[in-house]
């Protein structure tokens, strides 16, 4: 249950707390008071989207906290595992926070920490169940209808309809996954042309970065071999001399050095220095030995020449086609054995998928019948619920009759079949949709009528914002005593304008909204006593008189 509900700069709302009471709690105050305020707030804190400027004028943000009581045995449902993890063990409470900034940025809190919208809305489905004026409207749609039927069958029953759904899921995926392989082929084979073409054209260059670096340096030495050969020839004559009349610089070297033979070992320095001149000697001869190498290989040579530039332009077709370098070019080739092999094996994944989808489609099928027959053997029970409801709502002898049709394309997102709830609202009345039978304080208590028999049924608070509007005299009174019935079995809040509904409630709330400040206030504060009697004779319209206070004290005393 709700056990604490507080409220910082919420449209009017400046500040409030609310410390709610066990069973029916009533939450009145004048039109316009603000009382959906406090309906927004718990739509808030369920995960609901803000609405625009609803922080109070002036304030940077709004902020709303509630504090809830743990089911025993919590949590039953396995989603809800995750936000249990984040509790202290054998909490027995959590609190959930929501923040709004002026700027319409919203933040969410779990016990003290951050969570998403999402993770509201998952825990408080569970914690509570939200009734309010648009779920007139909403009880009109099918899918509601069906929410209705399914959550009266049972927690056995919504399970099942989920598998149903993830199986419904799987086909529609598979479906469109194999329509897609499908509108390939076509393409397939021409895509495949393509990438088989191109990879053959890389493989048979085969191009290696180191090689065309050496390719270019061999094709500029065979480019100037002449000139090569006659500046190799020509140091070789510098080093060695002409083969006719000899000298060269090994020549002079040699007669330098045989100068320094006739003087050594008389002057240290002068040794030195001869000994560096046959080391260069012993150098000069060894430069002659790779003149003659050289000379050896340089040689014009056309036929490699013209090869090695027909290598060479292979390698720059393929670097210009493919991102203008060799690791490029090889880096394409890979992605074209990806989409080949990709491709290749498209062939057996549309075997698959198409295997799949049958598997798929008779797993929906099976779970489709139960569901239909899970359906089927809650209409009668939930008629007769909701006859007996509707009879006890002032509403004798009204019938609600469940229709259940085949779907139009056989198999819906929740199953094989459409639900529509037809409402009698008097005895011989020939039952029809709700949208057309039902004025709106019938409406109401047809939605009263089915509230906890639902998706809301396993919450431990409901929250029903004017539900009663439309009702009045003894109906009124009659709907007061059902939300008490509610009330009864867990906690209810009820923000009502009716005095009947309202002396019912153990706990009672005002708020009253303060024009005198700028900008306007409202307040929210807990009646005991004599503030409740003179809050019903607000309520019963009377002025103050001893006959209205009067009335207003008859009207709790028959509570």
């Amino acid at each position: 249950m709700l056990r604490e509900l507080r409220i910082e700069n919420l449209l009017l709302i400046e500040r409030a707390e609310l410390r709610l009471g066990e069973w029916l709690n009533a939450i009145t105050g004048e039109t316009g008071a603000g009382k959906t305020v406090l309906a927004h707030s718990l739509d808030l804190l369920m995960g609901g989207k803000a609405r625009s400027q609803i922080v109070r004028p002036g304030a940077e943000e709004a902020w709303v906290e509630g504090v809830f009581d743990l089911p025993s045995g919590w949590p039953t449902e396995p989603e809800l595992g995750e936000i249990a993890a984040r509790l202290p063990d054998g909490a027995e409470e959590i609190v959930i926070g929501r923040r709004v900034s002026a700027s319409g940025r919203t933040a969410a809190f779990l016990a003290g920490r951050a969570a998403s919208a999402a993770d509201l809305k998952l825990l408080g489905g569970h914690l509570l169940a939200f009734y309010g004026q648009h779920e007139h409207r909403r009880l009109t749609l099918a899918s509601a209808q069906m929410e209705v039927l399914d959550g009266f069958a049972g927690a056995d029953h919504l399970a099942l309809r989920e598998r149903y759904r993830e199986a419904h899921r799987e086909c529609a995926r598979l479906a469109v996954e194999l329509e897609a392989l499908r509108e390939r082929d076509g393409s397939r084979e021409r895509d495949l042309d393509l990438y088989r073409y191109e990879l053959d054209e890389i493989e048979e260059v085969a191009p290696d970065p180191a090689e065309e670096a050496e390719l270019s340096a061999e094709r500029e030495r065979l480019r100037h071999a002449e000139g090569l050969r006659e500046a190799a020839i020509g140091a070789l004559a510098g080093v060695i001399g002409a083969e006719e009349d000899g000298g060269g610089a090994t020549s002079a070297l040699a007669g330098a050095e045989s100068q320094l033979q006739g003087a050594a070992g008389v002057d240290n320095e002068l040794d030195a220095l001869a000994e560096r001149l046959g080391g260069l000697a012993v150098e000069l001869g060894d430069v002659a030995g790779d003149l003659r190498a050289y000379l050896d290989r340089v040689e014009a040579d056309p036929g490699r020449l013209a090869a090695i530039e027909e290598r060479l332009d292979a390698i720059d077709r393929l670097r210009r086609k493919h991102g203008g370098s060799v690791e490029s070019v090889l880096a394409h080739a890979e992605r074209c054995r990806e989409e080949i092999e990709r491709l290749e094996g498209a062939e057996t994944r549309g075997a698959e998928v198409e295997a799949a989808l049958v598997e798929a489609t008779t797993r929906r099928e099976k779970l489709g019948k139960r569901l239909s027959k899970g359906r089927a053997a809650a209409v009668e029970p939930l008629r007769a619920r909701v006859a007996a409801e509707l009879d006890a709502l002032a509403m004798p002898g009204a019938e609600l009759e469940v229709e259940l049709a085949s779907h139009p394309d056989g198999f819906g997102p929740s199953g094989r079949e459409t639900v529509e709830l037809r409402v009698a609202p008097n005895p011989g009345m020939a039952p029809a949709p709700l949208r057309d039978a039902a004025s709106g304080g019938e409406l109401s208590r047809v939605m009263l009528a089915l509230s906890g028999l639902g998706e809301g049924a396993g919450a431990g608070t409901l929250v029903f914002d004017e539900i009663d509007a439309g009702v009045g005299g003894k109906t009124a009174r009659v709907v007061g005593e059902r939300l008490r019935a509610l009330g009864e079995g867990r906690q209810v809040v009820c923000i009502t304008h009716l005095p009947q509904v309202a002396s019912l409630a153990p706990t009672h709330f005002r708020i009253e909204k303060d024009l005198d400040v700028e900008p306007a206030a409202a307040t929210v504060q807990r009646l005991d006593g004599e503030g409740v009697v003179e809050e019903i004779r607000r309520m019963l319209g009377g002025e103050s008189t001893e006959a209205a206070t009067r009335h207003a004290r008859e009207l709790l005393a028959a509570a």
